[in-house]
């Protein structure tokens, strides 16, 4: 396999390419009340066109492996969410019990992204739950 994007749901494709270009995605593509893609790096997000989707009710979500979550975190919060309500940046990063330091943002559409580096060498960190 060469890489996974996962798809979400956009209230407002322009939005949502607004929201992740503040935290250094670049858009590839936009099909107009249809589908946006961004990028950041080797990091792919896709967008659906969801205009009800209620950002409160939000079950949608992913996981974003990354080298230094640390560095990704303090780079995130200068760009100035807030720590609570929609959107946000959710708590400092922590060592977790599997072997990812890991910390979350929720886009302004309620997406959860959970954002990890590993502890050790991947192919020794145990597998997450799930």
């Amino acid at each position: 396999m060469l890489g996974v994007a996962p798809i979400l749901p956009s209230r407002d494709l322009e939005a949502t390419a607004a929201f992740y270009a503040r935290l250094g995605f670049e858009r590839k593509g936009l099909w107009p009340d249809e589908y946006l893609i961004v990028m950041r790096g080797e990091v792919g997000l896709h967008f659906f066109l969801a205009p009800d989707i209620d950002p409160f009710a939000s079950i949608a979500g992913c996981y974003l492996y990354v080298d230094d979550a640390d560095a990704l975190f303090a780079e995130f919060e200068r760009v100035g969410l807030p720590d609570a309500g929609i959107p946000r940046l959710h708590g400092a990063p922590q060592d977790s019990d599997y072997g990812l330091r890991e910390f979350a943002l929720v886009d302004h559409d309620g997406n959860l992204l959970r954002i990890g580096s590993f502890i050790e060498s991947p192919a020794t960190a145990p597998a997450p739950p799930g």
